[in-house]
């Protein structure tokens, strides 16, 4: 019997299989949970037993015969190896004795973690007489075959194997040669020293060693080479001598050095090379397993310039192709997963090796052959469980992909970091800020320096000079133009500056806000009905609250933060999007520049007119106009001699709110699409994600501007101020402190000022605590304590001016964040690119603020600017910044039967009727709230975050797994 049939005989023991692809079983290469340990079932037999199987004639015997051997033969392999060892004397009995020993292994050196392996398979070709090596799959994380035609690669897909490989790779772990720390400098040496060991073990004999030499010597041909066309007198002029060892080359190639699948490897990589083929000089294959001792570079053996570090080789007898080839895609799909790349790296033996084949053995997922069709290639999954997590065998979920066990790690709670620790020294807090700041303030400046601070500069810009014309209309109406679009973009561009240059975290953009524009309103008719002056009474009431500040953050009473649960926090941040997105549509809804012509009906079109009357008779006397024909005369003509415009139309211009409407939801829309637009199929990652991804919404915006400017149509544009001058002529740019309100309104003005220290500190450092939350991944720290420093100073300076109060802006903020969010560039074929964290600096958001100061000299071009196309703006950041907010989610859940809800980790661990349970109590929180801020109780607003606060600790231990910062798996 030859070794074929000896390693048939070794399969039959689990199932027999016809050589059509569809009848294998697959298992697919990504490991199962270390939770239920079981003792393994597929050891192989004895020695005894192979002989046995080789000279027995019945074939059903002998099946029965090996199943039963695999039973205990690993377990007595593990036992000899290992059972004298102290370190199993406790070993934990639910753990098997391979998991034990790569502990053990795995364990030992806590150095650098081992490279990334990038692995290729070369199956050997018989072109027109001659050998060559024919690279046929590759993988780095998942894998990629050459299609059958041979001219593309295939798309990433999850890698699947027969069981008979697995088990076939292990026998020729088993039997073959294996070389851990060859030193070894140049493909000829190697190979010398891998036929040479394989001489001195017996494996082979010494009269065949030329011919495996010559063998593995031939030249490679990879996939980024075009296929070799030769006429008919080329072939018969080649020989087999044509390609000797001189063609081996330890550089790398020109084509090596400009492929462009560099991109997609971590510079740090190292190759592994799995070489598949049948030659007719062998009765018995040839394997060998070489870990070199230090990685190195070996020409043309590997399609990109990475140095090799391990080679597998399987040379065999010809008529068993199929299954070389699978045992050459088990091992390479071996070598890309992470847990055995490292026993690999730090194997001492031939049976370290095995263990962790066993492992791997124990952690295959089974797909049954009747219920999944083998040709269907599995998608890359959006997520995998990284490398430490199966080392400690803490991986979630369980075989089959059913919801773990008890065991299953569960998501951390949310927790705050060091910055927020009471000290209970004098500035202690506020010291430690400072010295965490300092190291990186340098860093902050240079980091701006990128092509993606560019589309943030004018995605953030756009919001904060919508958003200071908003509000500085809204102030001037509350306030008679004590406060009005000219102050908005002076204390914008003023205290926006400020924070970013000095502030803790400067990522954090500033703004006027709901509640203060209520309190500004209340204080205004408080005063004007009691006589007082409201001018000199709010400057006072701004240095109470300044010194409200500066005690609060010498006292580190923001530690009082870390209290704040994810109940408060998404509560708070949904309600600031929710009012985002209502706003965008209400001041769409109620368009009042040209109203859409409701009920028009064109049959009757002749009654639609309007008209220009004359006035009073003493008026035309007046303006001489009296033998004017009124009924000729235009709009503004009518207007400017005083007549009336009567008639239904009169206020009617076709298209323009339609206009309005498309300039609105398309700017939305267009935004929206560019953004995701990265992950589509069209164009190279470079264009979808540097060019198109990060410049959606300055595209979107010119996109529209263009469209309105060729339309030509009368759609309400932006206003601004042209001039640097307060909007009300009778104040100055400095108040003064005293003179005009009695001496008792100066220490009275504390009260009232003690509820704006209220609402600036919830508002400040919840917003704070959203924008620094783990999940951005920020590596440079915060800094509560200073950042209310900055805000206390920046309300006394804004008080002597004259100008509106500001504090963090939440929406505005997390738009600042997303639009500064880093991924990896070099992401492996298959795999989605993972979020690296957030560009953090000060440069953009100065930029963004010294801009809005000059907008007043830019007003010539943003004049052109429609509003609707800025609400669009609005909608998309209050949209945007639900994405990432578990509450929405949780919303979104009322709607979807439980067999279509999604994978959530809580819905795993919590019953679904107390999930909704906690997520309607958020709604009705977030009601009250939203009650609130729609009226003059929006004063009281910090009061109700501090309640529903205190209502989140009282039930934090029973939903602390909801509450827990979990995105979608």
């Amino acid at each position: 019997m030859d070794h074929h049939d000896w390693q048939r005989g070794r399969s039959r023991g689990h199932r027999r299989y016809d050589d059509d692809d569809d009848a294998q079983p697959f298992y697919i290469g990504v490991p199962a949970s270390h939770r239920r340990k079981r003792r393994r079932h597929h050891s192989y037999a004895s020695e005894a037993d192979r002989e046995s199987r080789h000279t027995h004639d019945d074939h059903h015997t002998q099946r029965e015969h090996s199943h039963r051997g695999y039973y205990h033969d690993r377990e007595e392999q593990y036992n000899d190896d290992e059972g004298g060892s102290d370190r199993h004397e406790h070993a934990d009995p639910s753990v098997s004795p391979a998991a034990e020993r790569l502990r053990h292994i795995l364990g030992e050196d806590d150095g650098a973690p081992t490279p990334t392996l990038f692995t290729e398979m070369d199956t050997l070709q018989h072109e027109g007489g001659e050998l060559e090596w024919k690279e046929s799959a590759r993988w780095v994380k998942f894998e990629e075959k050459v299609e059958e035609g041979g001219e593309r690669w295939s798309k990433p897909h999850v890698s699947t194997l027969t069981l008979h490989s697995l088990f076939e790779l292990r026998t020729c772990l088993q039997t073959g040669s294996i070389l851990l720390d060859l030193e070894g400098y140049s493909l000829p040496q190697i190979v010398e020293e891998i036929v040479d060991r394989q001489i001195a073990d017996g494996l082979i004999p010494l009269d065949l060693k030329e011919k495996i030499i010559f063998v593995l010597l031939r030249k490679h041909r990879h996939q980024t080479k075009k296929p070799i066309h030769r006429s008919l007198a080329d072939i018969g002029k080649s020989s087999n001598t044509s390609r000797s060892m001189n063609d081996i080359s330890d550089t790398p190639s020109t084509d090596q050095l400009k492929n462009k699948f560099m991109k997609k490897i971590p510079r740090d990589a190292e190759a592994s090379n799995v070489l598949i083929g049948e030659v007719d000089f062998l009765e018995k294959p040839f394997v060998s397993f070489v870990r070199l001792a230090q990685a190195t570079t070996l020409g043309g053996l590997t399609e990109v310039p990475v140095p090799t570090r391990f080679l597998f080789i399987l040379l065999g007898p010809h008529g068993k192709t199929k299954s070389y080839n699978e045992i050459g895609r088990a091992i390479a799909t071996l070598m890309v997963d992470d847990l055995f790349s490292d026993v690999a790296y730090k194997a001492r033996d031939r049976e370290d090796l095995i263990a962790g084949v066993d492992e791997f053995l124990d952690e295959v997922i089974v797909l049954p052959p009747g219920e999944w069709d083998p040709k269907i290639r599995i998608e890359p999954p959006k997520k995998v469980p990284s490398a430490e997590m199966r080392h400690l065998g803490q991986m979630n979920g369980s075989a089959g992909g059913a919801a773990g066990g008890e065991d299953e790690e569960l998501p951390a709670p949310h927790e705050l970091g060091e910055e927020l620790k009471f000290t209970g020294r004098f500035c202690g807090g506020l010291w430690l800020d400072i010295k965490r700041k300092i190291p990186w303030y340098c860093s902050d400046i240079y980091d701006g320096f990128h092509i993606q601070s560019i589309s943030a500069v004018l995605f953030i810009y756009l919001g904060c000079i919508t958003n200071a014309i908003t509000f500085g209309g809204l102030l001037g109406d509350a306030t008679d133009n004590y406060q009005g679009v000219m102050e908005s973009f002076l204390g914008t561009a003023l205290a926006g500056t400020v924070f970013c240059l000095f502030g803790g975290q400067p990522l954090i953009i500033l703004s006027s806000t709901g509640p203060i524009l209520i309190f500004e309103k209340l204080l205004y008719e408080f005063s004007k009905s009691n006589n007082i002056d409201y001018m000199e009474l709010r400057l006072w009431i701004g240095l109470h609250s300044c010194l409200q500040c500066f005690l609060l953050v010498v006292s580190d009473a923001s530690y009082i933060i870390k209290y704040m649960t994810r109940f408060t926090e998404e509560g708070f941040s949904s309600l600031i999007s929710f009012i985002f997105i209502s706003d965008a549509i209400k001041k769409m809804v109620a368009f009042k520049y040209y109203p859409i012509n409701r009920g028009f009906k064109p049959d009757y079109i002749t009654a639609y007119k309007c008209e220009c009357i004359a006035s009073d008779q003493d008026d035309s006397t007046f303006y001489n106009l009296t033998d004017l024909d009124w009924s000729q005369l235009s709009k503004k003509e009518c207007v400017k001699y005083g007549g009336t415009l009567v008639g239904s139309s009169c206020k009617y211009v076709p298209d323009l709110a339609l206009m309005s409407f498309i300039l609105f939801f398309g700017t939305y829309s267009m935004t929206v699409s560019l953004k995701k637009f990265k992950f589509s199929r069209y164009f190279p990652t470079k264009v979808r994600q540097k060019l198109i991804s990060d410049f959606a919404i300055f595209m979107s915006i010119m996109t529209f501007v263009g469209l309105d400017m060729l339309m030509g149509l009368d759609t309400p544009k932006l206003i601004v101020p042209t001039e640097f001058k307060p909007t009300r002529i009778d104040r100055g740019w400095l108040v003064m402190p005293f003179g005009k309100n009695p001496w008792w309104w100066y220490l009275a003005s504390f009260v009232p000022a003690l509820l704006v220290t209220i609402l600036i500190f919830m508002d400040q450092q919840i917003s704070a605590v959203i924008v620094n939350r783990k999940e951005n991944k920020l590596k440079k720290g915060c800094g509560y304590h200073l950042d209310l420093f900055w805000v206390g100073v920046l309300m006394a300076v804004c008080s002597f001016m004259g100008l509106p109060w500001y504090v963090a802006a939440t929406v505005i903020s997390i738009a600042h964040i997303d639009s500064l969010k880093m991924e990896s560039e070099s992401s492996a074929p298959g795999e989605q690119p993972q979020f690296l964290g957030v560009r953090e600096q000060r440069l953009t958001g100065i930029l963004v603020f010294v801009l809005t100061g000059l907008s007043v000299f830019l007003a010539p071009v943003l004049q052109y600017i429609p509003m609707p196309v800025l609400y669009g703006v609005f909608l998309y950041m209050g949209v945007a910044s639900l994405s990432g907010i578990q509450f929405w989610e949780r919303i979104k859940l009322y709607l979807m039967p439980s067999k279509h809800q999604p994978d959530f980790s809580f819905l795993r661990h919590v019953p679904l009727r107390r999930v909704h349970l906690f997520t309607l109590v958020q709604i009705v929180c977030l009601a009250v709230l939203w009650i609130l801020k729609s009226t003059f109780l929006a004063i009281i607003f910090p009061v109700m975050v501090i309640m529903s606060l205190r209502l989140a600790c009282s039930s934090r231990k029973k939903l602390q797994k909801q509450s827990s910062s979990v995105r979608k798996t």
